[in-house]
């Protein structure tokens, strides 16, 4: 299984493939409260730590979907805490 997260507006865009253990810290994410556009999410610092929890056990592919960029865990967690700071 190939694991995908999208990354927008410096949070989650979208998955794909996603083993139960990133899908339980993703449903977390979304229980903190999301709005139903990732360009109008402004996550709060614990929920970006939830994103980065999900890059960090990722099994797969992580991609920014403004350039089509493959991050690696380092890159993706930097745009997330760094993104509207």
């Amino acid at each position: 299984m190939n694991e995908h997260i999208l990354l927008k507006w410096g949070t989650i865009k979208g998955w794909s493939n996603l083993r139960p253990s990133t899908v339980e810290i993703l449903q977390k994410w979304q229980d903190s409260g999301v709005t139903m556009s990732c360009m109008a999410q402004n996550d709060t610092p614990e929920q970006k730590e939830l994103i980065c929890q999900a890059i960090d056990q990722l099994e797969g592919t992580i991609k920014n979907d403004w350039t089509g960029e493959t991050l690696t865990k380092e890159e993706a967690r930097k745009y997330i805490m760094e993104y509207r700071s």
